[in-house]
């Protein structure tokens, strides 16, 4: 019986390619990608993805997943190592290396097959297990591989490529641009509504923002540049309003002030959900949209899916959006801000709020995007992200937020091959508004003027929507630390649980941690598919915000800028989860069949 070989649609695999480049001498790397745009992915109405945003970058996404079809392969029986056992991808003799060619280090990573692809046409899909490292060059070689029978698989091995990784300035620049040049703007703001009939107190209002997008700072808008790729603002739309929710307790005593980054496609409304909190930690709390990818972007998403040539308003947006969240805790910060206003001060006329007092939560989606505004200012030295994770591309296929989408993106995209090189190709643009861009600079390396930052990353084990690998690689990238053991035996499928991050040692500590705590759930899928519930049990993706000890150990974090071990030594474990404990639309999603 012969092995039939499927040709790849797609004239990108192997990718990332360094033939997808060309010389040039201007950029930190030396090269500018090159990605031919009649080899791009084509949606069901024939139109190819435009890449020119994706040409002026100077190489890959750190993020970037090596994509190569491989007909008949068995990844098991040629022994390339899963998501189990990273550890595995760094012997001499494993049959796939990835290789740092700048430091001349091997690279972990994990390898698997595209599950969304019923016809199995073995693409292989080889993860980086940490971020590659900005402005270096990578090598992948795969030597002969084997079917499920043994036997040499049809295409001619070994394989030697390599591929650059783009540099700091290229993922960054922009909005560290925007950033310095609002250095000295405080902005105009206006209290709208104000409900003082309880405690906390909710304060409604807008603030006024640059506007670097071509329309008036609405969904659907691009970056403004000028001839040397710098963001420039809109001379006829100036600024925006971005709407702010602020809470503080009745206590008027000076305090800090916790701005919020909510969940995915959310508001800024979520900051309601963190009343207790505010009251319990005699903390202020605030927030604003996520522009991009708030409530009001859902069309302009849905619009984009059909249509990847138009997914670069969604990155630009959200660049705005990192800026307003910096602005927004500048305004607590400071004594001419949101203290000038009589609403945030007591009956003595004192300010209720402290003076540099902010600090960052972010969960979720504001877990994935608030290492960016960490990492570019200093409104904030601490951050508690929250069922975190970084690269879009990798997270996706296994969320299962992703289901409400994929009958849009599958509809237009319907290769299952094809949507895989699509996910890179925005991945690139995406790097420039979520974590994958900039969090090489978060906690150690910072940007030019800008101080390291302390982060808590707290993990759901077997979450549903942020998978356990992304908030693993995120910790990985930012060196983070974890308490061992993190997993009571037997509940990680992994051969080595949380390999390649270090142990914490010692708590309280001052150094930046990632928390795993077990709710219950069953170890996630190791394949790229979402949980199935029954099979994988109910989401614990939320039950962190209702779990004591997270909360004592994040309010800890945030007051002293010390990280306690709340569970004596021992795994974290919260209340075990059961029907009714979480919100049954995120834990009763069945997966759509693959």
């Amino acid at each position: 019986m012969t092995t039939e070989i499927w040709t790849p649609s797609s004239g990108l695999l192997p990718w990332p390619h360094e033939r997808f480049t060309v010389a040039d001498p201007t950029t930190p790397t030396g090269v500018r990608l090159a990605i031919p745009a009649e080899a791009t992915p084509q949606n069901s109405a024939g139109i190819p993805i435009d890449v020119t945003a994706q040409n002026v970058a100077d190489g890959f996404s750190p993020s970037s997943r090596i994509l190569v079809h491989v007909p008949g392969v068995d990844l098991t029986r040629s022994g390339v190592p899963d998501s189990t056992d990273i550890g595995a991808s760094m012997a001499a003799d494993v049959a796939v290396r990835l290789t740092d060619l700048t430091t001349g280090e091997r690279w972990p990573y994990w390898a698997e097959l595209n599950s969304y692809d019923p016809e199995r046409h073995h693409l292989v899909m080889i993860h980086p297990a940490k971020a590659l490292t900005e402005g270096h060059r990578y090598q992948v070689e795969i030597d002969p591989l084997v079917t499920a029978t043994g036997a040499p698989v049809p295409m001619e091995l070994p394989l030697v490529w390599s591929f650059p990784v783009a540099s700091s300035t290229s993922l960054s620049s922009r909005l560290r641009a925007m950033v310095a040049a609002a250095a000295g703007y405080m902005p105009e703001f206006e209290v709208t509504d104000v409900d003082d009939s309880g405690d906390p107190v909710s304060v409604q209002g807008t603030f006024s923002v640059p506007n670097y997008l071509d329309n008036d700072g609405s969904p659907g808008g691009r970056m403004v540049l000028d001839t040397e790729g710098t963001p420039t603002i809109n001379p006829e739309h100036p600024t925006w309003r971005a709407p702010f929710t602020f809470l503080f307790a009745s206590d008027p005593a000076a305090r800090g002030t916790l701005v919020f980054g909510h969940g995915l496609l959310s508001s800024r409304d979520e900051v309601y959900t963190l009343d207790g909190l505010c009251s319990l930690g005699n903390l202020n709390v605030c927030g604003t949209d996520w522009v991009g990818m708030c409530t009001e972007d859902v069309p302009n998403v849905a619009d984009v899916l059909g249509d990847l040539s138009r997914f670069v308003s969604i990155p630009d947006r959200l660049q705005q959006a990192q800026l307003a969240f910096i602005l927004l805790a500048r305004l607590a910060n400071r004594a001419d801000g949101f203290a000038s206003h009589p609403v945030f001060q007591g009956p003595d006329g004192a300010s209720r709020l402290a003076v540099d007092g902010s600090v960052f939560v972010g969960n979720s989606q504001g877990g994935i995007l608030g290492g960016v505004a960490s990492a570019v200012a200093d409104e904030w030295q601490r951050a508690v992200l929250g069922v975190p994770g970084l690269a879009y591309n990798l997270l996706l296929p296994r969320s299962v937020n992703w289901l409400a989408f994929e009958d849009v993106f599958h509809g237009a995209y319907p290769d299952p091959v094809e949507r895989m090189v699509a996910l890179e190709l925005i991945q690139l643009l995406w790097d420039r508004g979520e974590n994958a861009g900039y969090v090489q600079h978060l906690t150690a390396d910072p940007y030019p003027g800008v101080s390291p930052k302390t982060v808590l990353l707290i993990e759901a084990f077997g979450d549903h929507q942020v998978p356990n690998v992304s908030t693993e690689v995120l910790a990985r990238t930012i060196g983070a630390a974890v308490r061992r053991p993190a997993l009571r035996d037997g509940r990680s499928s992994d051969v080595e649980p949380m390999w390649g991050i270090d142990d914490v040692g010692d708590m309280p500590t001052t150094r930046s941690v990632l928390s795993v705590w077990d709710f219950g759930t069953p170890a996630p899928p190791i394949t790229n598919l979402p949980p199935t519930p029954g099979l994988h049990g109910l989401d614990p993706h939320d039950a962190g915000s209702s779990e004591p000890g997270v909360m004592i150990q994040a309010l800890n974090f945030l007051f002293t800028g010390e990280i306690i071990d709340p569970s004596g030594g021992e795994p974290s474990v919260g209340a075990q989860l059961v029907f009714g404990d979480v919100d049954e639309g995120s834990s009763s999603t069945e997966p759509a069949p693959h």
